[in-house]
């Protein structure tokens, strides 16, 4: 059921109205275990609930033969799925079509380049709460 909630909260993110994405990276100094237990803790630290955490690195390393790459993208990769009441309601209360935003991600990587913690960017107006939330997340995260 979990799986379902997941890939329908992504149908609804990539089915949300078209603008300029941007995907907002920060290097960790440190091991992907301690990327992702910071940002569960500043995720945690923010009042917020995880709702799932999904485990793509693992996936795509499973899959991969499958779908006939041997291509690692990642040694590992997960993103946390997590929604904060306040700020949606203030966003969709704006536009109720905001709803198309929820919920928010940020993901952990590691690849040939190091460890990375990021998030996609979000358009001008009402949106801009969740990045800023979202930054605010990444900094504390990462010790900046």
């Amino acid at each position: 059921m979990k799986h379902f909630i997941a890939a329908a909260a992504c149908s609804a993110v990539l089915a949300g109205p078209a603008f300029a994405e941007e995907i907002i990276t920060i290097p960790f100094d440190g091991s992907f275990d301690d990327a992702t237990f910071a940002v569960e803790s500043a995720i945690v630290g923010q009042g917020l609930v995880i709702d799932y955490v999904s485990h793509v690195g693992d996936m795509l390393n499973r899959t991969g033969a499958d779908v006939g790459s041997d291509k690692q993208l990642f040694a590992a990769a997960d993103i946390f799925i997590f929604c904060s009441a306040k700020i949606s309601r203030e966003v969709m209360e704006a536009d109720p079509m905001n709803i198309g935003f929820c919920p928010y991600g940020i993901f952990v990587t590691e690849d040939d380049d190091g460890v990375m913690v990021g998030y996609r960017s979000y358009p001008d107006g009402p949106m801009q709460k969740v990045q800023t939330l979202l930054s605010g997340i990444v900094e504390e995260a990462v010790g900046n």
